[in-house]
């Protein structure tokens, strides 16, 4: 068997740690598996729901997860976030049963809240715990590529998976939530096969957080947070690319395909080649590191991404299919290289999974407020002004970072140098 390399250092990576690695991957394959995600609204008609109670559930599963985010950071922090992963795993499998046991609308309510703690309790925990162990076995050059690759092997499960899913309702009707049940208890075997984390160094903050009140562990990650101004960019950074791919995968991509008159029939093919563009940039992150550091390629992908947006307003149809692609290719490379970048930049604190979840209720914050104003340049039928606005709002972000984190960086390097 090849020894596992980080393709960003070329150092070989610990037996333990290419276990971990592996473990992750596998943790994340099997819990991101939703097999039910292309046909549960027509699920739910079937057993009696309105398109008005449907698309009322999402919504109450949108709110819950916003505000899920950092209670469960907490709960993560203070539990272990291998714990809180097992814990996240094991709500899911329950949250598939229920369905099949309660058709009803109660029965989907509780389905999706059940769905939304437990991807709170998972999200963050599974990228602190491979951060962290990784980081204190050494082999921390790994993380970036480890994320990428369990990004592209989720990617590609779904694409295998999806397209059979008619069929296996067809066959059985509840049989998409069976096999999502049993893929979430798979993934609950795994998380029981990882290690405990190694200890922390003796030179940093070694305190319990299940020994401080919520309130205090809040405070303390807050402190963090305060004290790290290079971690704030990077926060405002990451909420560029989140908007941008959350807003045009899930609200714009059929508005964009519906201007430019493609038929509905055809929106599954151009979304399959899109998240096939994604997972490509997802499995390969450290290809941009051979020209540009991590930070000088997230802006570069933020601008690749802003601009392919704007430039669907003046394309074609193949135009803007390409353009859509080119734009899930960046978003694929910017997701384990934003990642790194925020892990690096918090230090090695007993509040990591807080501060991420502090990182991740901003990100969505500021999308309902896009999502909000979209609506209203919808309503007017002025799709392209808002993509141009956008691509000139993401610009201007961009280029203010790119003065602001060099000069964050070296006021904590000369405040380190002279402590």
């Amino acid at each position: 068997m090849p020894v596992l390399v980080s393709r960003a250092s070329k150092t070989p990576v610990s037996p333990a740690a290419k276990r971990v690695i592996r473990l992750s991957i596998g943790f994340q394959f099997f819990f991101t598996l939703l097999l039910w995600t292309p046909i549960f609204y027509e699920y739910q008609r079937q057993f009696g729901l309105s398109a008005a109670e449907i698309l009322g559930i999402q919504s109450i599963y949108y709110v819950a997860f916003c505000l899920l985010a950092v209670p469960t950071g907490m709960i993560s922090d203070r539990l272990g976030y291998r714990n809180s992963m097992l814990a996240g795993a094991a709500i899911l499998s329950a949250a598939n049963l229920l369905v099949v046991a309660a058709p009803a609308y109660w029965g989907f309510l509780a389905h999706f809240l059940l769905i939304a703690v437990a991807r709170s309790l998972t999200i963050v925990a599974t990228s602190a715990y491979l951060y962290t162990y990784l980081q204190r076995t050494g082999d921390g050059a790994a993380y970036k590529q480890s994320e990428g690759s369990a990004r592209f092997y989720s990617l590609i499960g779904r694409i295998a998976a999806w397209p059979m899913v008619g069929l296996l309702m067809a066959w059985n009707t509840p049989s998409p939530y069976w096999i999502t049940a049993i893929s979430s208890a798979i993934a609950v075997l795994i998380a029981l096969r990882l290690p405990a984390l190694p200890p922390a160094p003796s030179t940093v903050d070694t305190e319990d957080p299940a020994k401080l009140s919520p309130l205090a562990t809040m405070g303390r990650a807050l402190t963090v947070l305060r004290n790290a101004p290079v971690l704030q960019l990077l926060i405002v950074q990451g909420v560029a690319i989140f908007t941008l791919v959350r807003i045009c995968q899930v609200n714009l991509f059929q508005p964009i395909l519906l201007d430019k008159q493609l038929p509905v029939i055809s929106h599954g093919a151009v979304l399959a080649a899109m998240t096939a563009f994604e997972a490509l940039g997802s499995m390969r992150p450290g290809f941009l590191r051979r020209f540009l550091s991590d930070t000088k390629a997230v802006f570069l992908i933020t601008i690749v991404m802003a601009l392919t947006l704007a430039g669907t307003v003046f394309a074609g149809i193949p135009g803007t299919i390409a353009l859509l692609c080119v734009f899930a290719l960046a978003g694929g490379f910017s997701f384990p290289i934003q990642r790194q970048l925020i892990n690096d930049a918090i230090p090695e604190t007993p509040y990591r999974a807080t501060l991420l979840s502090i990182e991740s209720i901003i990100d969505r914050a500021v999308c309902a407020v896009v999502a909000l104003v979209l609506g209203g340049f919808l309503n007017r039928g002025a799709l392209g002004e808002f993509l141009l606005y956008s691509a000139a709002g993401s610009l201007a972000l961009m280029a203010a970072l790119a003065v602001l984190v060099p000069v964050a960086r070296r006021r904590l390097n000369a405040g380190t140098g002279s402590s």
